[in-house]
């Protein structure tokens, strides 16, 4: 159901001239975060959850400013028709997140099929349903920021987090291709890397595989290294960061949210650079320009 606007609390947040966000997974951890600084910055909001319970008390609160709509963001035809009656509702898009997602815990091996393709359908498939939706719109208008929330997980794959990173990593690359093909319309794209933030992607935002015992010692040794080197914030300080960003003039591809996950982004850059460089010679002799070959594509 859609949750019906209430009374405006104060005209400073529900300012008609506000910009209009879209945004995914609106109902808890960073979504919640952004939704609140949105509201809080006098713009309108349309956010959008698989539930709604939680978003019902931000709906009486901020009035006409908030819309909350129900959306599985894995279903395609779905989303369409969510973007659709957005825009009806505000007459435009301004500002779309896409930070639906989930965790699933497991090493590879211990994937099943389904557990590994419902990784992929919200994580991946969901954002680019949403971008294909709103894109027409943002077109139209010559103008718009889609922000991707991605991960810490798309620097690299981790073990136990490895179909994660796959679907971040995938999210990536898809958002660098949108963000070139949606430049020459005014639309700009940034990738969000956040590190590690109180949500509750861990608790209830989290499935995991059933274990096998030959990693039972594996797992015991990240179990421990995520107990003693976890570092987490508050959202609301990867909500203020997202705020100067769609503020900003000349958004940045991609931005590193928290000073762990900037360092982590580095040291594996540098790691890659020196492993590209020690094999240098192997993969220069890898290439010769040559004519094609007698025959080739016929």
């Amino acid at each position: 159901m859609t949750i019906t606007p209430g009374t405006p609390a104060t005209s400073s947040t529900t300012s008609s001239a506000g910009r209009v966000w879209f945004i995914t997974g609106a109902s808890r951890g960073l979504g919640r975060a952004f939704t609140e600084a949105a509201l809080a910055a006098g713009d309108r909001v349309v956010a959008v959850a698989r539930t709604l319970t939680a978003l019902e008390q931000l709906a009486a609160e901020h009035g006409d400013c908030l819309l909350a709509l129900p959306l599985d963001v894995t279903d395609r035809a779905a989303v369409r028709t969510t973007v659709d009656e957005a825009v009806r509702h505000f007459g435009r898009l301004d500002i779309v997140v896409n930070n639906a997602g989930f965790l699933t815990m497991g090493m590879v091996e211990e994937f099943s099929e389904a557990e590994a393709r419902a990784q992929m359908e919200t994580n991946f498939f969901g954002a680019l349903w949403v971008g294909q939706a709103v894109m027409p719109q943002l077109r139209a208008q010559g103008s718009g920021h889609i922000v991707q929330v991605s991960s810490i997980g798309a620097l690299g794959g981790f073990a136990l987090t490895g179909m994660y990173s796959a679907s971040k990593f995938a999210l990536e690359g898809m958002s660098e291709a949108l963000a070139a093909e949606a430049s020459r319309f005014g639309i700009k794209v940034t990738i969000v890397e956040p590190g590690g933030y109180w949500t509750d992607l861990y608790t209830t935002g989290m499935a995991a595989t059933e274990p096998m015992d030959a990693y039972a010692p594996l797992r015991a040794e990240l179990e421990k290294q995520f107990a003693d080197g976890s570092v987490d914030s508050m959202p609301h300080l990867a909500a203020e960061a997202v705020m100067k960003l769609v503020d900003s003039d000349d958004p940045p591809l991609r931005l590193l949210l928290g000073s762990a996950i900037y360092d982590l982004a580095f040291d594996i850059s540098r790691q890659r650079m020196a492993t590209w460089a020690a094999w240098e010679e192997t993969s220069r002799a890898a290439e010769q320009a040559t004519e094609a070959p007698e025959g080739y594509g016929s």
